[in-house]
């Protein structure tokens, strides 16, 4: 199987509505250069990607030709029955009798106690043992920590879905080199969600395109971001969440044929992760003294790694997933009071002012 994988969360739009005629002309071209690889979910385009994946995909190739993914919303769910009726639910959307692997979806700390108490990880070995589904795996949002737990508990999972590129790669809140290395030591495979972080690393800043030419002349940001990922020895698919054919037309033709990065590319794509990080508003670490008198034990530190990157992606809303599970049982920015405590030891920084931001972008989507 080829390693690009149709991230159905991105289809292309015309106004308000999904274009249908352009995603056939993309699912078409996908199938052509033999591609198989179709990730949807529950919940994606407001419950519509999978309805379209019927009519697109599944009403017009034999199901043999192709592989389906699709993810149980936990985060939704009442009950132990319930999760089966979702996924009834979702084979009658998809018009399918099974599907190749069902994830559970966004797992983090609070998802993963959930599913224990419903015996979700039963439920997908049942599923599983019945032909419905013929591999089973969850996506995943939270720290290596807890991934190692959730893998030693549960070793009967294949996949482990993962975002990770290469800004994340370090990050000290994604952890993707580390939930990698994770997955790595327990034999599961990787599929790659976000490889060009939602399109922001398609269009870098000019100091980044500039380095990458160097490197790469022939090759775009979003192809290097992409064969990133690719290039790691322990993926098994990357997802590329494609909104138009002209991205369908340039993903597949790179890789069809896919070369991991040279040692060139691969120095470049770690000095653009440090450039995107070049100028942050916020010095992180240096609030380490002002957080130790917080009244409230706000996550200063963590907070301004998170906003930094924020702001280094353009504004891209995806932190968010990130923000409770990292600072744990440390304070959130809404617990701030502008008690000013902390002012004295904040280098300059005004704290309440960073907070309020950090409430109005990254607490939420």
């Amino acid at each position: 199987m080829k390693k690009l994988g149709f991230g159905c969360m991105r289809f292309p739009m015309q106004g308000q509505e999904i274009n249908k005629q352009e995603l056939a002309q993309m699912v078409d071209l996908f199938m052509e250069r033999g591609f198989t690889y179709f990730d949807t979910s529950y919940v994606y385009h407001g419950g519509e990607s999978e309805k379209l994946l019927k009519d697109v995909l599944v009403e017009r190739y034999p199901r043999e030709s192709f592989t389906i993914t699709t993810k149980s919303p936990v985060f939704l769910l009442k009950s132990r029955q319930h999760f089966f009726e979702v996924f009834q639910e979702q084979l009658d959307r998809l018009g399918t009798d099974y599907v190749d692997y069902y994830w559970l979806h966004a797992v983090n700390g609070d998802v993963y106690q959930k599913a224990q108490e419903m015996d979700l990880f039963t439920a997908l070995m049942e599923l599983k043992s019945s032909g419905r589904t013929r591999h089973i795996g969850f996506s995943y949002h939270d720290s290596p920590e807890l991934l190692d737990q959730i893998l030693t508990e549960h070793p009967e999972v294949e996949y482990v879905q993962l975002q990770l590129n290469y800004f994340d790669w370090d990050s000290p809140y994604v952890a993707a080199r580390g939930c990698y290395e994770v997955c790595k030591r327990h034999g599961k495979l990787v599929v790659v969600m976000e490889p060009v972080k939602g399109g922001v690393l398609a269009t870098p800043p000019e100091a980044v395109k500039v380095r990458f030419a160097k490197a790469a002349a022939e090759a775009s940001p979003a192809q290097l971001a992409v064969r990133f990922c690719a290039s790691l020895d322990h993926v098994f698919m990357v997802l590329s969440g494609m909104s138009t054919l002209a991205q369908m037309e340039e993903n597949t033709a790179y890789m069809s044929n896919f070369q991991p990065l040279t040692a060139e590319e691969e120095a470049a794509v770690a000095e653009a992760a440090e450039l995107l990080r070049d100028g942050a508003a916020y010095p992180a670490e240096s609030l380490d003294m002002a957080q130790q008198v917080c009244p409230k034990h706000i996550g200063l530190v963590k907070i301004a790694q998170m906003l930094n990157d924020h702001q280094s992606m353009n504004g891209y809303s995806n932190t968010c997933i990130y923000y409770a599970p990292y600072l744990g049982s440390e304070g959130k920015a809404e617990d701030c009071d502008s008690c000013g405590k902390c002012l004295p030891l904040a280098g300059g920084v005004d704290i309440p002012a960073m907070l309020k931001e950090a409430q109005d972008t990254i607490t939420h989507f």
